[in-house]
């Protein structure tokens, strides 16, 4: 009998040693699609130090400001951290499923019978009925325990599958953290491009203002139509119409950083209101490689962990296939008395033994279905990589043609200032009509208008670039890897 028992344990823990489905093994970058280097980028190591904090680069204190408050206060980070919390518990909930389970229960209570009538008596030798009464104790307690041997590995598979759902709920609070931070650095720029067009547009109005009453001197002096001076007023009209629809920009980016960090529209961006100069962003950025980039983006991670969880659930489907072994017990003793509760105490151990012989093919069916959603989580996996080398790619494309434009717009500002200075002085002179004034200015305009628009288009590619890079998330004090 020892030796047959030695052999059952033996054999059950060879088979518990074993478990049931694939193991896990990372995709290779080879399987991805993944090139070997970006088509225009520098191959430069990335830092993840300046990753984690690119926004930095923009020397702006006040947008590094608005960032920690968002980082700290925005609600789609908290949605976020209780869902990364909720992973953290299943996980939890996960290991103990691997150990015994143990409960117990104890009882006590006084019992009344009355006195003799007709010699009938209890089971404990109480007569039962007549005209007295009659009190006894009664007392019990008892242990239960119960553990599901883990023969096949359907626990551990799902304890795998749970800690790479905590490890994807980590990297998704990652990848919300980052849309966050590039989300506000957009408005932000936004914000203060609307109020460098308002001072082009206010100086604009000025001067033209400025036209407007010379046209009109030069009317009454007999010098010109009425067309200059009709023809000055409309340009001063629709430069004053751009206004309130600048303004209108203005206060949506100021209303939207107010709400991303956790702020309700209003006072809470008063300061924003006093102009500031759009963010100057850095010439060097290093973009590394591609591989890098599938390291660093939160969100490629997490589809990675997906998977990583799919392919354990395909063990859980399959042991449930396979016999399941528990085994339960329990110590209990009664007494009528406390002092005599554990005098006598009684106790049993049992094995079951379960294995399903048909169900129509339900459970075949279900590792069938759990390989498919295996192939959908790689397939998504895949797209997720695709996707962020063509971010990278858009962005540095971005960038380029935003350097390219504001070069060019600094000459055309730089030219057509000096046309409309002249303009306004042959004008006053009498040496040309109103309309080449208007047309020099209107270009004057447009030039200032389109730098003003480059400048903050670069800065929006930077952080276009960085958000596809995957910075952002490398500072957090709850990194996915920590998890």
């Amino acid at each position: 009998m020892r030796y047959r028992l030695a052999w059952i344990s033996g054999t059950a823990l060879t088979l518990s040693a074993c478990a049931a489905g694939p193991d896990y093994r990372a995709p290779q970058t080879g399987a991805l699609g993944v090139p070997a280097a970006y088509s225009a980028g520098d191959g430069a190591a990335l830092s993840e130090a300046e990753l984690g904090q690119w926004w930095t680069r923009l020397n702006d204190p006040t947008l590094s400001a608005l960032i920690d408050q968002a980082v700290a206060n925005n609600l789609d980070v908290v949605q976020a951290q209780a869902r990364l919390r909720q992973a953290r518990e299943s996980l939890i909930q996960s290991n103990a499923s691997l150990l015994p389970q143990l409960s117990g229960s104890a009882t006590g209570g006084r019992n009344y019978s009355s006195q003799d009538a007709g010699g009938r008596l209890d089971a404990n030798g109480n007569p039962i009925g007549g005209g007295g009464g009659n009190w006894s104790s009664s007392y019990s307690a008892r242990t239960n325990a119960s553990w599901q041997l883990d023969l096949f590995g359907e626990l551990r598979r799902g304890r795998e599958a749970a800690r790479a759902d905590l490890e994807a709920s980590g990297f998704d609070l990652a990848t919300v953290r980052m849309t966050v931070i590039s989300e506000l650095v957009n408005n932000y720029v936004q914000a203060r491009l609307a109020q460098a067009q308002l001072k082009v547009a206010r100086e604009t109005q000025a001067v033209q203002r400025d036209n407007y009453q010379i046209a009109s001197w030069r009317l009454q002096a007999g010098l010109v139509s009425s067309l200059d001076e009709q023809q000055a007023r409309a340009q001063l009209a629709q430069t004053n119409a751009t206004i309130p629809q600048l303004e209108a920009s203005l206060k949506g980016s100021l209303n939207r950083i107010a709400v991303l960090t956790g702020q309700a529209p209003g006072s809470a961006t008063r300061t924003l209101e006093t102009p500031a100069p759009i963010p100057q962003p850095p010439t060097d950025i290093a973009t590394g490689i591609p591989a890098d980039t599938l390291r660093q983006r939160p969100d490629v991670r997490s589809a990675e962990r997906a998977l990583a969880a799919a392919t354990a659930r395909i063990g859980v489907a399959q042991a449930q296939l396979y016999p399941s072994l528990g085994i339960s017990g329990n110590i209990g003793t009664t007494s009528n008395a406390f002092s005599q509760l554990f005098e006598l105490i009684t106790g049993g151990v049992f094995a079951n033994v379960a294995q399903t012989i048909f169900d129509g093919g339900r459970l075949a069916s279900q590792v069938r279905a759990q390989k498919a959603a295996t192939d959908a989580a790689f397939a998504a996996y895949k797209q997720n990589v695709l996707s962020a080398l063509e971010d990278v790619e858009n962005a540095m494309a971005s960038l380029t043609s935003a350097r390219a434009r504001k070069a060019e717009f600094a000459i055309a500002y730089d030219a057509s200032n000096n046309a409309a200075i002249l303009a306004r002085s042959q004008y006053q002179a009498g040496l040309i009509d109103f309309q080449t004034l208007s047309n020099s200015e209107n270009t004057l305009l447009n030039a200032r208008n389109s730098l003003a628009s480059a400048q903050a288009d670069e800065a929006l590619a930077i952080a276009q670039l960085y958000n596809a890079l995957g910075g952002g998330w490398q500072s957090m004090d709850d990194r996915p890897d920590e998890q």
